[in-house]
């Protein structure tokens, strides 16, 4: 007999009827961060899924085509909620998105962008950093933009300094406001020499959006070089901007009059892929990522085999499952091509099964480790340095900022009822869930859709045995 969840009934179904619930997940409740998840953990993941478009580059290729003067075509779109706020936020400034034939193909009309009202930015936006990129594209079109306060998830300060002095380097005017910032550029964009102070993706991507349309070269430096960048370059260049690169993080942008619209397939989602791969070898089971691609996973696939996984590489994706018995590694997380900070929390679940002590030097954001103590909850023996740990060999300078965890394992995982922090953070509740003993229960499963398209159907499909509440 089924128990009540926050005095809700569970909606236990037969497995046909779970397909056809689950199907319908990205049409009714994307964004209820209120969903819970009853997980009956202790078997096995097995199965294939497919991953689409990167939620990294969808969601900044759409903001692109604010800049294009026809309409734009952009492929492979993951059905998740920040996509959907941004095609909020696009349709508040009077652009036109509609579906296209194929599934995840959206058309991006521009013709009609006016400026949005305050109000309906910050209606729209959400807990989305979304707002700060479309600046630049604004400042074109519009000569102003408006930034509402942002969310996003909660895993450190993630300041916009560095956008706003990107803005201010291109001539941007930046007010503070009540409950923003207002942007303005009476005299229009100029080119710039930008050096960034760490290579931040989110300002590297600022810096692209804006100089393509500058009067005059712009030249960053420290750039990020992510392939999701290298994918919005290959979208801006199609749009008719001129941007090359050169060793040493070196970006150069020529400005342009007018740029047209795009048609585009988005390159797929890695950090979708590698926590697939991390819920495989958690849970001793065998999992083929669709579309998956060795090239952009080079550094993961490495750190997968040291730890005793295994991998398959073929054409249509990689299959994932453990080698034997797990062994413990030590990470740096970094910037492209190091290890991803996105890709260690899924991992650290994994690497509780890992038989030794490993490490986790996280050096990209500064509170991204506070999730592993609902892990240690389950069973796990995670010892979180926060000031990071000194001494032995590292790749990765170290950063005031950083953390480290020791992970001692392995370790049997048990049942608990935890709250999901952020997205990564509360994937890997999902997977510590599905490898311990009883059942689970894992609320605000809603934050993780922001960047799983499907996941209740895919947790479906691989044999995973849950119920959803709310």
């Amino acid at each position: 007999m089924k128990t009540l969840v926050d005095g809700v009934q569970p909606t236990r179904t037969s497995s046909a009827e779970r397909g056809s619930h689950r199907s319908q997940e990205a049409e009714s409740s994307v964004q209820n961060t209120a969903e819970v998840l009853r997980i009956r953990g202790g078997r096995p993941l097995r199965g294939r899924v497919e991953v689409k478009g990167a939620k990294n580059l969808a969601t900044k290729a759409m903001v692109a085509a604010l800049l294009g003067e026809t309409t734009s075509v952009l492929r492979d779109v993951p059905d998740i909620s920040d996509v959907r706020v941004v095609r909020s936020l696009l349709d508040a400034h009077g652009v036109r998105v509609d579906n296209g034939a194929e599934e995840g193909e959206l058309h991006l009309d521009p013709s009609g962008a006016v400026s949005a009202h305050i109000e309906e930015i910050d209606a729209h936006a959400g807990a989305s950093r979304i707002p700060i990129l479309f600046c630049g594209p604004l400042l074109h079109l519009l000569g102003e933009a408006f930034i509402p306060d942002l969310g996003g998830c909660r895993i450190g300060d993630r300041p916009i300094d560095f956008h706003l002095d990107a803005l201010r380097n291109f001539g941007a005017i930046v007010e503070k406001l009540p409950g923003g910032i207002r942007l303005s550029a009476p005299a229009g964009l100029r080119g710039a020499d930008i050096r960034l102070p760490y290579p931040s993706v989110g300002a590297t991507e600022q810096v692209l959006l804006t100089a393509v349309r500058a009067r005059g070269a712009t030249e960053l430096r420290n750039a990020a070089i992510e392939p999701e960048i290298m994918d919005l370059i290959a979208v801006l260049q199609k749009m008719g901007a001129i941007i090359s690169y050169e060793p040493n993080r070196v970006i150069l942008i020529e400005g342009v009059d007018t740029l047209r619209g795009y048609d585009h397939r988005a390159i797929f989602d890695r950090n979708e892929a590698a926590s697939w791969a991390a819920a495989a070898l958690a849970t001793d089971g065998e999992i083929f990522v669709g579309g998956a691609k060795q090239q952009e996973m080079l550094t993961f696939l490495n750190v997968v085999r040291k730890v005793g996984g295994d991998f398959d590489v073929r054409e249509d994706g990689i299959l994932f499952r453990r080698g034997g018995d797990l062994r413990a590694v030590t990470v740096e997380t970094d910037v492209h091509p190091g290890f991803m900070t996105d890709w260690q929390q899924p991992l650290i679940v994994a690497l509780t099964q890992a038989h030794g002590e490993s490490v986790v030097h996280e050096t990209v954001y500064e509170n991204r480790l506070g999730f592993t103590a609902a892990l240690n909850k389950m069973g796990a023996d995670i010892v979180v340095h926060p000031n990071g740990l000194s001494g032995g060999v590292r790749r990765v300078p170290r950063r005031e900022l950083e953390q480290a965890a020791v992970i001692h394992g392995p370790t049997p995982l048990h049942a608990a009822d935890v709250v999901v922090p952020d997205l990564r953070g509360g994937y890997s509740y999902v997977i510590a869930a599905l490898a311990a003993e009883g059942e689970s229960i894992v609320r605000n499963v809603g934050i993780i859709r922001r960047g799983y398209e499907k996941l209740f159907t895919k947790l479906d499909t691989l044999g995973a045995d849950f119920d959803v509440v709310g």
